[in-house]
């Protein structure tokens, strides 16, 4: 009982996250969105690097990417809290049925990852050069983002058996 617990809370302590990045992205609305275009616009890599001509300066494209990822963020945290309370409603069911009830976790880590990776990791540091920049990187806190999703993810998905601690 106490491992299914822990999965769930896991997953509730995830999803509480995704509120509160919601919340600042929306609560603080114009710092974020000119975080998104300082990465678009490459404007802090490294001086003379070739890859300036990847730069985007259409304010629209910055807050349709803004936008896309919170809309990412809002999914990703409601299918986290989900999650989590389909694992506690199922605590007490066989191990058959609660592993069953893992999969809308499954998912909405998977979309956690996704978003990490692609977007941040993969888009924003690698394509837009990201990384180059001292004031204007979210490279730390996406490898941690992830690789956290992902811890979770390897223990979410360890088949829970009958009789388990």
């Amino acid at each position: 009982m106490t491992i299914r617990v822990s999965k769930a809370l896991l997953l509730f302590a995830l999803g509480f996250y995704y509120t509160l990045v919601v919340f600042n992205n929306t609560n603080d609305y114009n710092s974020n969105l000119t975080f998104v275009r300082h990465v678009l616009l490459m404007d802090t890599t490294f001086p003379g690097n070739h890859g300036m001509w990847r730069a985007i300066h259409s304010p629209a494209v910055a807050f349709m990417f803004f936008a896309n990822i919170v809309c990412w963020e809002i999914v990703t945290g409601l299918l986290l809290w989900w999650a989590g309370f389909r694992l506690i409603r199922n605590l007490h069911a066989g191990a058959a049925v609660f592993n069953a009830a893992k999969k809308l976790g499954v998912i909405a880590l998977t979309l956690s990852l996704l978003m990490w990776l692609s977007a941040f990791l993969s888009v924003g540091n690698e394509w837009f050069l990201m990384w180059q920049s001292k004031e204007w990187s979210g490279e730390s806190g996406a490898q941690h983002m992830f690789a956290i999703a992902a811890f979770v993810l390897l223990y979410l998905v360890m088949p829970d058996v009958e009789g388990q601690a």
